[in-house]
């Protein structure tokens, strides 16, 4: 093959670079770890009147992991979100979930998310704990699966990562407001990001 014609090849061969991310709990060594608020988010999702699905999300602000491979059933988990930052994609829609209606944010800024239990079946585990929103505080069970680990290549430190679903009754946190036209089941999808500190 001439020399032109070999490097056209190798353009056209895509290249798949590894991610630093690697799907093994043996990654993570045992420590306390904070959450990564960039990369940590709730996605929420309502029945909307029976014609619709509608989401939003929250961010977090801060929180930590204590955790030990060799021991996971051990971890211990907090971390706060920010409600009075909600995103949802209509600006009048997030006014109104910001109001007294729904979380009242500027009583209430914040939800927070603490552990008391977690049992571990591989890289899954049932994780169980108390959920405060609006200052009502109720247990919530989630099912979380790992994602991966590794060093990050921006700042050279260990990351990790899980993914969890759950589910909530909105009534029983204050947010009752149109049930059961919209949905009282609230469907969870958490991203939850931590790095070392």
């Amino acid at each position: 093959m001439r020399p032109a014609f070999a490097a056209l090849a190798l353009i056209a061969v895509p290249v798949v670079a590894q991610t630093p991310g690697q799907p093994d709990p043996a990654l993570v060594r045992a420590g306390t770890y904070r959450v990564d608020p960039n990369h940590t988010q709730v996605t929420w999702t309502v029945n909307h009147m029976g014609f619709s699905m509608l989401t939003g999300q929250f961010g977090a602000s801060g929180g930590q992991i204590t955790i030990d491979p060799a021991r996971p059933q051990a971890t211990k988990l907090e971390v706060t979100f920010n409600t009075a930052e909600l995103s949802s994609t209509s600006a009048g829609f997030t006014k109104h979930l910001n109001s007294a209606d729904f979380f009242e944010t500027a009583k209430h800024p914040t939800a927070r998310f603490v552990s008391r239990d977690v049992q571990v079946n591989g890289n899954r585990a049932t994780v169980t704990g108390d959920l405060t929103i609006k200052g009502i505080t109720k247990p919530v069970t989630l099912q979380a699966s790992f994602v991966g680990a590794g060093p990050n290549p921006m700042n050279k430190k260990l990351n990790f990562g899980f993914r969890a679903t759950g589910q909530v009754n909105r009534s029983d946190f204050g947010l009752g407001m149109a049930v059961p036209v919209v949905s009282d089941r609230v469907d969870l999808e958490i991203n939850a990001a931590f790095e070392a500190a």
